[in-house]
């Protein structure tokens, strides 16, 4: 019997009028990395924010360690929300705070942890993402992208999760910097051997740091499977988008829907 960590089955999100998720079928297994593909306005970010608890459902199942959540009580929440680490697209770190204080984050605001226990492990991640304890009480906006992007991973592993969420992990960095973060991202989540659930339209980070892929088009999934079959799906829409080429069935449905 396959373990799944995440399971969702038939999930319908609306805003008005406009369908954004149609039905959304998605397992990810314990210890594995999924990466959600797809293009603007598909459904990527609303499928997190769903899996998140961020938005609730108008139908269907979102099930995490076999346990429903879609309707959870506001204390069940908050007990699965311990389990969840998450790297923001723009890194949403806090201005106001010291770099070591922005990764401590969790500990001390949702661990209850004192600033004197949680200084140390703070740095303990910064470590672990190839940064030195030098910047740990510099400001974020004194850090390049780079390493900004950086400290948002660290204090996405701070907690040490079960499940470790990537918004769109690359956005805004180069090619090589990029890469640097999407080696970091296989490593921590092997490190802590956890769920990983990335959304992304960045295929090169794609194949770096999936062990499945989903493709999201029009709020469903219209394929999922191994990454080593990507390249061979069959799926014509998939073929499309992860060659980005100009012609094609995604193209040609959208040329009609205007």
């Amino acid at each position: 019997m396959t373990d799944y960590k995440i399971q969702m089955k038939g999930v319908c999100k609306s805003f008005g009028d406009k369908h954004i998720l149609r039905g959304v079928d998605l397992n990810i297994e314990k210890g594995t990395s999924m990466v959600i593909i797809g293009g603007s306005g598909t459904g990527k970010s609303v499928t997190l924010k769903c899996v998140l608890g961020l938005l609730t459902p108008d139908s269907g199942s979102i099930l995490i360690d076999g346990k429903e959540t879609v309707g959870m009580g506001e204390q069940d929440r908050d007990t699965m929300m311990k389990k969840f680490g998450m790297l923001f697209q723009g890194g949403a770190l806090f201005d106001s705070l010291p770099v070591w204080e922005n990764v401590a984050f969790g500990l001390i605001h949702a661990e209850n942890m004192s600033k004197d226990e949680a200084r140390p492990i703070a740095i303990e991640k910064l470590q672990a993402v190839g940064l030195g304890s030098k910047v740990a009480d510099l400001f974020p906006a004194e850090l390049s992208g780079g390493m900004q992007k950086r400290v948002s991973l660290a204090r996405a592993i701070a907690t040490n999760p079960e499940i470790i969420f990537f918004d769109e992990p690359t956005t805004g960095l180069d090619p090589i910097m990029a890469d640097v973060i999407n080696d970091l991202i296989v490593q921590c989540v092997k490190d802590l051997g956890a769920t990983a659930l990335t959304i992304t339209h960045d295929m090169a980070s794609a194949r770096k740091i999936a062990d499945h892929v989903s493709m999201i088009y029009e709020g469903e999934m219209i394929w999922s499977d191994h990454i080593k079959k990507l390249d061979k799906s069959g799926n014509d829409y998939v073929d499309q988008f992860i060659h980005g080429r100009a012609d094609g069935p995604i193209s040609k449905h959208s040329a009609l829907a205007d």
